[in-house]
């Protein structure tokens, strides 16, 4: 709707909380009809920005989201001055005293998001090194795995792959057979094999 929007065109509302999640994110929206030369209405608020009586009550919006934000830097610079004078540091106590539940808890949870993240992207990946390991060498899996993908994902590197596959394996979602090494070949008959993996 934004987009479509033209030099003096008027974006009407029922309410701002219709249109915005919090203070400045309406005044990020109304910068951005502004930058447009489109103006904003709202029904049941006393915001109209054609008119002065609107731009006063905007600019009064603006001033107290501005009040708001440096309230909130304030506070939190002191509660961070308050906690340091009284000798604590932020981070986790058990990971700065050493505790060992506390850092197996830490890598577990590390693992389990690399696997979570790995798991969103595998049907991009695990068929072709299914498919494609031991027989190739992991650079040639490399380009067929890249070719499938769609630009704003390429290029995945050689080492992520080959880190995503240990994991896989050593999860036992993939065969352990994958991590051997490729058969040396008398020829080079690689391209044919990449391009037919293509």
């Amino acid at each position: 709707m934004l987009d479509l929007l033209r030099v003096g065109a008027t974006l009407v509302v029922v309410r701002i909380d219709r249109l915005a999640r919090s203070l400045s994110h309406l005044l990020e929206i109304i910068e951005r009809l502004k930058v447009k030369g489109a103006h904003f209405r709202s029904l049941q608020d006393p915001i109209d920005t054609a008119s002065p009586q609107g731009k006063f009550t905007l600019q009064v919006l603006g001033a107290a989201a501005e009040f708001e934000r440096a309230l909130i830097r304030e506070r939190t610079k002191a509660g961070l001055r308050s906690a340091k004078a009284e000798g604590r540091v932020g981070g986790n106590p058990g990971l700065k005293a050493g505790d060992q539940v506390a850092i197996r808890k830490a890598r577990a949870a590390r693992v389990a998001s690399h696997i979570q993240k790995l798991n969103a992207s595998a049907d991009q990946w695990v068929p072709e090194v299914r498919r494609l390991k031991p027989g190739l060498p992991w650079e040639d899996v490399l380009r067929v795995v890249n070719s499938g993908l769609s630009r704003e994902a390429q290029p995945r590197s050689l080492p992520r792959l080959i880190r995503a596959a240990k994991t896989f394996v050593r999860e036992g979602l993939l065969p352990e057979t994958i991590l051997s090494r490729a058969p040396a070949s008398d020829k080079d008959d690689r391209l044919p094999a990449i391009v037919a993996g293509i």
